[in-house]
């Protein structure tokens, strides 16, 4: 009869088992590539909205509707859309570029690809679920200090197999672009 137990041999660590489906040769992204990425989309973009808003829309977002002396209806509904237009204009920000380029334009400066596990390019669909998730990281106090700091942990750890929570949801790994294969390094732009 046989034993209802087995024996699994294993294949190594947790990044070991999740990059062995990777191409030989591909390198992970450092955190500090990442993060630099991720600020200069974030400030770049930030500017270039408050630029075009008249320069009103980070001071809007920045008013303490809680201290006013008056309630005030039409000022808390500038709040409320200041923040629906910000957090809009960077998911479609996320979304676009990453269907043009396969990356954001901060990726592209610090040659970061965001690609799945096998080195494969995403898809034109997962860049919009992909895109409402990093908005996490834009949540005031919360998102810098909760999502933001523990997935810059979880991305120097091998494991997490250095990758971010918003990776690991969508299975991709951000590799350094000219480590990817040729066939995946002609289809960013």
């Amino acid at each position: 009869m046989a034993s209802p137990i087995s024996l699994n041999p294993g294949g190594g660590t947790l990044a070991q088992q999740a990059l062995a489906t990777a191409p030989e040769g591909m390198l992970i992204a450092p955190v500090w590539r990442r993060a630099a990425a991720f600020m200069t989309d974030v400030i770049v973009l930030s500017l270039l909205l408050h630029f075009l808003s008249g320069q009103q829309l980070l001071l809007m977002l920045s008013a303490n509707v809680f201290a006013l002396e008056t309630f005030d209806a039409r000022v808390v509904a500038g709040y409320i859309v200041s923040w629906i237009l910000f957090f809009g204009a960077f998911w479609l920000y996320w979304k676009y570029t990453g269907r043009a380029y396969g990356r954001s334009l901060g990726q592209r400066a610090f040659r970061i690809a965001l690609v799945h596990d096998d080195g494969t390019l995403l898809p034109e669909d997962h860049w919009g679920p992909r895109a409402a998730a990093k908005l996490r990281y834009l949540i005031p106090f919360i998102g810098w200090f909760w999502f933001g700091a523990r997935d810059l942990w979880k991305a120097r750890s091998s494991g997490a197999e250095y990758r971010t929570g918003v990776d690991r949801a969508h299975h991709t790994v951000a590799a350094v672009d000219w480590s990817l294969p040729s066939e995946t390094r002609h289809g960013l732009r």
